[in-house]
């Protein structure tokens, strides 16, 4: 077989994408080039790679096995790459990290200085719910994942960072004048939920099942920020984490509706595969938040 490096990052690239269009754009090349090289790539093997039905590309079982040992050899590539680097003193590679959508308001402030003083690292940041999050791990294509509920049957190692609150909270519309509301509540208010697959929604659910509370529900929506602008509008309530509300009650945009066994906590983590051999970069990246992390969270968060 005499298939390039170049031909298998295409085929993998249209992996990724599921369009020949769209890994064309990515990689900045030309459609028909790209199209030519996976036909170049296609002739490597006796069986077919892929397969097209009217205008869409589909992965053949044959081509799916191609797809995952491919992706062994860029990473071993992508190794060979970062060793070369350090024996000059400089960290490059690339350093991916999946993190559930709340986590937004927290990782960039964990990742600024050290992107900043490695400036040869190349930073691939998934931001998706906690489902997506933990597939994205399980298949070992990210160094880490972020997440406030860890994963039951994964065998994982982490790096607890800080305490995650959730609350009930409304626009500033209604008044609320009791100093502490019964859990019963919950059950009065049109409740706005995050999607399944979300942490978030799993803490509430947890809690509403916990004291088994009849819950009107209002609607269901795919992002915190979705979630987060429908409460604005006055379309419900929802139970949210602080970490991204903090402007909007610092506006008095929105409120916080004091209710008992409230705020429910989890914790922030870093996770990753305990049996992963890291790279040079996740591994300075692991040492960076042990030597920085602290600091970071006073400061910052």
């Amino acid at each position: 077989m005499h298939y390039t490096l170049h031909q298998l990052q295409i085929f993998l690239k249209i992996f990724e994408k599921l369009s020949i269009t769209k890994a064309a754009e990515e990689l900045h090349l030309t459609q028909p080039a790209v199209s030519i090289q996976l036909k170049k790539f296609q002739e490597q093997f006796p069986y077919p790679l892929t397969e097209v039905i009217g205008r869409r590309i589909y992965f053949t079982d044959f081509g799916k096995e191609i797809v995952e040992a491919g992706k062994e050899i860029i990473n071993h590539v992508n190794l060979i790459d970062q060793k070369i680097s350090s024996y000059t003193g400089k960290l490059s590679g690339k350093l991916k990290i999946s993190i559930v959508s709340t986590a937004k308001y927290i990782m960039p402030y964990l990742l600024a200085n050290f992107i900043k003083t490695n400036s040869e690292i190349e930073l691939v940041l998934d931001v998706t719910n906690k489902s997506k999050v933990i597939d994205n791990l399980e298949k070992n294509e990210v160094d880490f994942s972020m997440v406030s509920i860890l994963p039951e049957k994964m065998q994982i190692k982490a790096v607890q960072l800080m305490e995650n609150e959730l609350y009930l909270v409304g626009n500033s519309d209604t008044e609320f004048k009791t100093s502490k509301y019964n859990k019963s509540i919950l059950s009065e208010l049109p409740i706005i939920y995050r999607e399944k697959g979300s942490g978030t929604r799993l803490t509430m659910e947890r809690y509403i099942n916990t004291y088994n509370i009849p819950i009107k529900k209002k609607m269901e929506l795919t992002s915190n920020e979705a979630v987060k602008q429908a409460v604005l509008a006055g379309l419900g309530y929802s139970i949210m984490p602080l970490i991204g509300i903090r402007n909007e009650l610092k506006e008095k945009r929105l409120q916080i509706i004091p209710v008992d066994g409230f705020p429910i906590k989890s914790n922030w983590n870093i996770i990753w595969l305990r049996e992963k051999k890291l790279s040079p970069v996740a591994k300075a990246f692991l040492k960076y938040l042990d030597d920085e992390k602290d600091i970071i969270i006073k400061n910052k968060l």
